[in-house]
């Protein structure tokens, strides 16, 4: 049961040795999923405050004001572990977790993001991973009519055995609809409503805070829930029914450490005791115990805190739709968390030591040798088919065989679909928001801090191409093994470069998730650092956003930012067998500056297309803006004596693809953020020429590298 020495801490706190039931609970909210441990000081150093912060981390989604009363709830969760025991209801029920999040906010989820990272799809379980997470996605997102509106999907040999499922979900709600997760008042009741209570899902708050091993999938498939999207549909709406008719006081969703967490956490936070009736919880199966029934984590159930006299009308609201709910309990002035069972006292916890008695601390950290970069390689010399190589690399090519599963048109908001640089969708009139989400952990891998300041950068450059600048970030923290004194410092690292990242750009952090223990034991590995992070973004106009491809013959190509020789951690090291080398690129300095200037030029509505440059460098971003026409790109301008292969593939951060059909107002627009004129748009093919190149590339080329292995494997 509990480690010797949280069992000692909570002997001594209570007075008395903790019975079992008492211990399950302490397991699972103590444990590194729930309690934050290893990560609570670090994530301290974030700035969670802004002038559009309404509600910040703590709670189940925080509140972000949009303007003209409407307020948008903002989620982000993982759903690592489960995801490798059992991909389809793994992935399934972390959508669905997510979703309920947002619910119990009072606002109603209009937008999901799903950045995931697989092992190489060579390998037979990792190709089945990732076709049952994308399918489990699939299944429950489409079915609760919630659109998946931008994505991730990157591959490494780290993930094998250990793939990550992460997702974001937003929501909008009236100012005035908002609820939380305190409980208001002695005296009033709670509601269990949704679902039956099983045994899926037992312990899984615990079970995602351990390694991975290869008898997972037999030991641990009790620890995975089962999820059933139609029973939410209905959950969502029955709950956002009941807190807009005004009964509902407080709310929370039962997700990781079952009942025990969620009525436990609504007490404490409104400085209130609870006791709980565990016989009057509606079970699914008989004889369970009175464990059993605090520490499942039975999908799609909603607790509810109600005023005495509402009850009825809460219990009626229900029945409507279907599900089942039971009074279960109230809250009362000592605080102290009592469950009663068949007329016993099955718990009695002090209620602030178990919900923040955990202890927390800064595990040691070791920063590695300096890395030797080693001696630059040699250029390949067919440099179209490095070209090629790149575009059809799985993290490069084209997504579509994914997002084509995922419903991106119901709710009718979405304005760029899935495959852009961000998703945008409208809010109010023309006002809307556009949403991107990732980060890139092979740069994080060699420079945690630069790696996770560049990952805000990155999606803040997703938003700016399309006119937006970023409001709100929320991150999914993976890691591997937090003991491990050198997986501690990339972690420390990467918040430390997330957060003076998001501090630049004036962009609070309002919430999230940690995920450590991304370990395999089959495979021998631990993930690469990887904070992935969801980033909302506001535009006044979402009819400005301009194409990611080339739409207009004679258009003036414009490369903004600065290309320098930073090829480490790039895609196309990785596709020639030379991974190993280079350093990760370095945030520039002027960046907001960049970021500010491009959201002007395209709010000015003279930038006909626009695309973020990323994984592949220029070459691959170039290419991908050829959809339907070419364009002729000399790049012979460019200084900084690079050679060819720094010019075509580096990765360096805050730079984008503009074109115009005016060429002077934009570049007045620019002013003095870096940027060169590098060609004209039109013709059947890309020509891409320098000082000691010349390559082209027919449209058809390019669309059938775009294709490539990924979506044909998956015909």
């Amino acid at each position: 049961m509990l480690p010797e020495n949280d069992l000692n801490i909570v002997t001594k706190e209570m007075g008395r040795e903790p019975n079992l039931v008492e211990q399950g609970c302490f397991l699972n909210l103590w444990s590194e999923h729930c309690s934050y441990r290893s990560s609570a000081p670090l994530l301290k150093t974030f700035t969670t405050t802004g002038d559009r912060v309404i509600i910040g981390p703590g709670d189940d989604a925080a509140i972000i004001r949009f303007g003209n009363g409407w307020a948008l709830a903002v989620g982000m969760e993982s759903h690592n572990h489960p995801s490798y025991v059992d991909p389809y209801n793994g992935a399934a029920t972390g959508v669905g977790g997510i979703v309920r999040d947002i619910i119990s906010m009072g606002a109603r989820p209009i937008a999901l993001m799903d950045p995931l990272y697989f092992g190489p799809l060579d390998n037979p379980k990792n190709l089945y991973l990732f076709e049952h997470i994308i399918e489990g996605i699939a299944g429950y997102g489409n079915c609760i009519g919630v659109p998946v509106v931008r994505g991730e999907a990157l591959f490494d040999e780290s993930y094998s055995g250990n793939p990550l499922v992460n997702v974001v979900c937003v929501g909008l709600a009236r100012e005035e609809n908002i609820v939380t997760a305190s409980a208001q008042k002695a005296g009033n009741k709670l509601i269990l409503m949704g679902s039956t209570t099983g045994r899926d899902g037992l312990g899984g708050a615990s079970f995602a805070s351990r390694d991975l091993s290869e008898s997972s999938e037999a030991e641990d498939r009790p620890s995975i829930q089962i999820g059933d999207p139609f029973t939410e549909k209905l959950l969502i709406e029955a709950t956002l029914e009941a807190i807009g008719e005004g009964y509902v006081k407080a709310c929370r969703d039962l997700g990781a450490a079952g009942l025990a967490g969620a009525s436990s956490e609504m007490a404490s936070k409104g400085n209130l005791g609870m006791k709980i009736i565990a016989d009057n919880v509606i079970l699914r199966e008989t004889g369970m115990t009175p464990y059993e029934i605090l520490i499942a984590e039975s999908q799609e159930r909603m607790l509810l805190e109600v005023d005495p006299d509402d009850v009825q009308a809460v219990l009626d609201i229900a029945a409507k739709y279907d599900l089942n709910a039971s009074l279960i309990g109230e809250l009362t002035e000592d605080l102290s968390y009592t469950v009663m069972f068949k007329g016993e006292v099955a718990a009695s916890i002090p209620v602030k030591l178990l919900t923040e008695g955990a202890p927390t601390f800064e595990r040691p950290s070791t920063e590695p040798a300096p890395r030797d970069a080693g001696e630059k390689p040699e250029m390949p010399e067919d440099l179209k088919q490095a070209i090629l190589d790149i575009l059809s690399s799985h993290n490069v090519a084209s997504k579509k065989w994914i997002y084509r599963q995922y419903d991106h048109e119901v709710q009718l908001r979405t304005v760029a679909k899935p495959g852009d640089d961000a998703g945008v969708l409208r809010i109010d009139g023309n006002e809307g928001i556009a949403l991107s989400c990732g980060c890139n952990p092979k740069h994080t891998l060699l420079d945690p801090y630069q790696g996770g300041k560049g990952t805000v950068i990155e999606n803040a450059m997703n938003l700016a191409v399309k006119g937006a600048y970023g409001i709100a970030l929320v991150d999914c923290l993976n890691f591997g093994n937090p003991e491990k004194a050198d997986i501690y410092w990339q972690f420390k690292q990467a918040i430390l470069g997330l957060g003076d990242g998001a501090r630049e750009l004036s962009i609070p952090v309002v919430g999230g998730n940690v995920s450590l223990y991304n370990e395999s034991e089959e495979f021998k590995t631990a993930i690469a650092p990887t904070p992935s992070i969801g980033l909302i973004g506001y535009t006044e106009d979402v009819t400005i956003a301009p194409s990611g491809v080339f739409t207009k013959e004679g258009d003036t190509i414009i490369l903004v930012g600065t290309t320098k020789d930073e090829l480490g951690g790039s895609e196309y090291y990785r596709t020639i067998g030379k991974r190993e080398y280079g350093m990760a690129p370095a945030v520039p300095e002027n960046v907001s500056q960049i970021i500010n200037s491009l959201i002007e030029a395209v709010k000015s509505k003279k930038v006909t297309a626009s695309h973020d440059l990323s994984l592949g460098g220029l070459a691959a971003g170039l290419c991908e803006m050829c959809e339907n026409m070419g364009a002729t790109v000399d790049l012979s301008d460019i200084e900084n004596d690079l050679r060819t292969d720094d010019l075509l593939f580096s990765e360096s951060y805050a730079r984008a693809i503009i074109c115009t059909s005016e060429p002077a107002a934009v570049k007045e627009l620019l002013k003095d953020v870096p940027h060169t004129v590098i060609g004209t748009v039109g013709g059947n093919e890309l020509k891409i020429s320098g000082k000691e190149f010349d390559v082209s590339i027919s449209i058809s080329e390019i669309n059938k590298a775009k294709k490539s292995l990924l979506n044909l494997m998956m015909e």
